[in-house]
């Protein structure tokens, strides 16, 4: 049986070295024949924008400078506040300057947007105050004292961003110092505060902005620690919404979409003052409001300096934002110093 198992080892090892020696050689002279192209179709089944490089066509002669603020009012006009000389500057949609003004009234205006009742309110961080104007710029309310920082139940320290209650309270992130919201009534008193310095839930790390939907839910950007908290008007918190962006603005439709402008989330660095400046993106998030994420959209980074020639479309620090009723997007940036439109595409 020996002998007739090493004859056939024999037999068939030369067969063997004989496939693995001539398998190349059989190999190449094989064609590998390229399948044509799948026509694909070309039908776009998720949402995007493009930006109206056009927009606005009848701009102010007072140059914009930094853009924290933007706001549509219930007539689909667009306010923008910037920097420069003059701060408040009104927009149709098709890009017809209506009417401006604010010329030294404000130190940083920060954040613009509307009250129940159509009066304007206006955030001046480095005023250290909260304002309210008639839609022509007249002064109605003041809270805080200007000019005069502090952490008590009179002054407020670097306020970013306020949203007015239908009871007429105004709710306030006090802000780049400060890291709590301030709770004022409708004479300007403040009456209540709620939040410190933290990470830990209900705690704030640069509350940056905040937002009211129809149910009295109370949005807070909480910017360093790359969250959201939602709380009731007490102040009692309802979630966080963590690791999903670093948000610089939040605003509600009136349909409850919870909209966020800003970066994806980062970590500290040793030589960071804020947490993620230059940011690292720009992205723009669509929430229901039990913090589902609906929708997200990527926009091309612009330069990290001001007058850096961004191009249209490009975002530079993106601090502004607000929809029409068109899902028409306008965002303003802090380095880009502009204004832009972006369009809803499908």
């Amino acid at each position: 049986m020996r002998g007739m198992l090493m004859r056939l080892l024999q037999l068939t090892k030369p067969v063997t070295l004989s496939f693995f020696l001539l398998a190349p050689s059989v190999m190449a002279q094989q064609k590998i024949e390229t399948p044509p192209p799948v026509n694909y179709p070309r039908d776009n089944v998720t949402s995007g924008y493009k930006v109206d490089a056009g927009w606005p066509k009848g701009k102010s002669a007072y140059p914009w400078m930094a853009m924290p603020g933007i706001a549509v009012d219930e007539q689909g006009l667009i306010w923008t506040l910037n920097r420069g000389e003059m701060p408040v500057q009104i927009y149709r949609a098709n890009g017809e300057l209506v009417n401006q003004w604010g010329n030294g009234y404000f130190t940083s205006p920060h954040q613009i947007r509307f009250g129940v009742n159509g009066h304007v309110w206006i955030a001046d961080s480095h005023g250290h105050a909260v304002y309210k104007f008639t839609r022509s710029g007249e002064k109605l309310l003041t809270i805080g004292i200007p000019g005069e920082p502090g952490n008590d139940m009179r002054r407020m320290k670097m306020p970013t961003d306020m949203v007015e209650t239908p009871s007429g309270e105004v709710f306030i992130s006090d802000g780049y110092r400060n890291n709590r919201v301030v709770v004022a009534n409708a004479k300007g008193e403040i009456i209540r505060t709620f939040g410190e310095l933290g990470t830990g839930p209900g705690q704030f790390s640069l509350p940056h902005a905040i937002a009211r939907d129809s149910k009295g839910r109370i949005y807070v950007a909480d910017r360093n620690n790359s969250r959201v908290q939602v709380f009731t008007e007490k102040g009692e918190l309802i979630s966080q919404w963590t690791n999903l962006c670093q948000p610089w603005t939040v605003r509600v439709t009136a349909k409850d979409e919870v909209y966020i402008c800003g970066a994806s989330p980062s970590q500290w660095r040793v030589e960071d003052v804020q947490l993620g400046i230059p940011p690292k993106d720009q992205i723009v998030m669509k929430f229901d409001t039990t913090g589902r994420v609906i929708a997200w959209w990527r926009f091309p980074q612009g330069p990290h300096e001001p007058h850096g020639g961004a191009k249209p479309g490009e975002l530079s620090w993106v601090h502004g934002m607000d929809i029409d009723k068109d899902g028409n997007l306008y965002l303003g940036d802090i380095m880009g110093q502009r204004a832009q439109r972006f369009v809803p595409t499908r």
